[in-house]
């Protein structure tokens, strides 16, 4: 068990499965905690180091790094990032002036900021509503992006992002990266939540290719205002938004009205009015402190929610939610199940820039159409953004037609620790925008 709080703590999975949670509340607020993969013949449990943060990390952003640490960036009056392990007595707290410029008079509205790890292997941090890249290796800023238009996107504004599917070809070091921002809050909304008033929430995404030479947000309007939304990245490549409230902030008692529908975000589709679709609602609210993220069979897991100081199960407005409920995306409905596949093996290993293949059987005998193979990092999710979370759509080599219902596909891993971090990722191959149960693979 832990023997310090992990409120509003920060995670990531590393290369050997790890689970890495570092910070929380009070005595934990300098944690690093570890729960490492077991047997069922051993005693799961978790591993509190003796060795602490350089400082205390409340609300702060975690990301795996392409040589395998772990960087930890932000948190409350936290401006800094340090690393987890550290590579000498000498490597302690690096300083972030930027984190400071982004923090609003009594509101903040810049913590738990959105991180990326870049094809260059530097790092994309967001917060507030402005973004750098960081060199971390030199602790400088490389370059500084346009504020993104309309509110303010973290916490306690709390909006949600992306790093939009990186399409790969071959041994190409430097693909396109687009982020993809969504939902938030107005500044001031957080000041008036706490005296009752409650401001309505963004409606608005923003798009940006951070690797274009002059790259500029490009805005579009969701079909629901959202504070606290989860965006997660599907198999298929499309975008989900769920959970949060649609209006108030994050915070205790700082939010109405849930928004129980979810929508997807197809980013392919060139007709930007028919992006969007809205799927069907849940009867759970689920707003601050509930969290969502995707399961290897393609479902997506959602649960929590507690807006209040204490677990208030009644006489509340909005009750404390303890339960679990998965959603069925669109491509698992019953009328799509003779179109899904499921795989059978993968031949390894799985080396960065090399190929590798995947055999795998169709319900039906014909030969495969409109396949897709597509690789997913595990996120650690929590306080609607899913760290660490990423996925890359693998260049086809082939595809054979081996029996009546089997197939072999040949692809591309990806070129690099930068594109690719080392771990874990669930591989999925999808057929007609159908996927299949993921199959797992490590990068090393």
């Amino acid at each position: 068990m832990v023997h310090t709080d992990v409120w509003c703590s920060s995670g990531a999975v590393n290369s050997n499965g790890t689970l890495i949670q570092t910070g929380g509340y009070h005595a934990g607020e300098r944690k690093i905690r570890l729960f490492s993969p077991c047997t069922n013949e051993e005693i799961c449990d978790w591993t509190e180091l003796s060795q602490n943060l350089t400082v205390k990390r409340w609300y702060s952003t975690d990301h795996i790094l392409p040589d395998g640490r772990i960087i930890i960036v932000g948190g409350r009056s936290a401006y800094s990032y340090e690393f987890f392990p550290q590579y000498s007595n000498h490597d302690g707290v690096y300083s972030l002036q930027f984190l400071k410029e982004t923090t609003d008079p009594k509101e903040e509205n810049n913590l738990y900021p959105f991180l990326y790890v870049l094809p260059d292997g530097n790092i994309y941090i967001f917060a507030n509503q402005r973004s750098i890249v960081l060199d971390y290796v030199k602790n400088r800023i490389i370059r500084e992006f346009p504020i993104i238009p309309g509110e303010k996107r973290s916490y306690p504004a709390t909006g949600s992002s992306v790093m939009l599917p990186m399409k790969l070809v071959a041994r190409d070091l430097y693909p396109m990266v687009e982020v993809m921002v969504c939902g938030g809050a107005s500044g001031g909304a957080f000041l008036q939540a706490g005296m009752g008033g409650f401001r309505p929430a963004s409606t608005t995404c923003g798009r940006m290719r951070i690797t274009d030479p002059e790259p500029k947000w490009v805005m579009e309007d969701m079909p629901l205002g959202r504070v606290m939304p989860d965006m997660l990245l599907l198999p298929t490549g499309d975008v989900i938004i769920l959970n949060g409230a649609s209006k108030g902030t994050a915070g205790w008692e700082n939010a109405i009205d849930p928004v129980l529908t979810p929508v997807l975000y197809s980013p392919n589709e060139p007709d930007p009015n028919r992006r969007f679709s809205v799927l069907n609602p849940t009867s759970i609210p689920r707003m601050y402190h509930s969290s969502a993220t995707l399961l290897p069979d393609g479902r997506i897991l959602v649960g929590g929610s507690n807006p209040h100081i204490r677990y208030n199960f009644t006489g509340v407005m909005y009750p404390t939610e303890l339960s679990l409920e998965a959603f069925m995306p669109p491509y698992l409905s019953p009328q799509q199940s003779h179109l899904r596949p499921s795989i059978v093996t993968v031949e390894g290993p799985v080396s960065y820039g090399q190929k590798f293949s995947m055999t795998y059987t169709l319900g039906f005998s014909q030969p495969t159409e409109k396949v897709m193979v597509t690789m997913i990092a595990p996120s650690f999710t929590t306080h609607s953004f899913a760290m660490n979370q990423r996925l890359l759509i693998l260049d086809i080599v082939e595809v054979k037609q081996l029996s009546g219902f089997g197939q072999k596909i040949t692809v591309y891993a990806p070129p690099s620790r930068n594109i690719a971090p080392p771990g874990y990722y669930m591989v999925f191959v999808v057929h007609k925008g159908v996927p299949g149960h993921s199959a797992w693979v490590k990068m090393k």
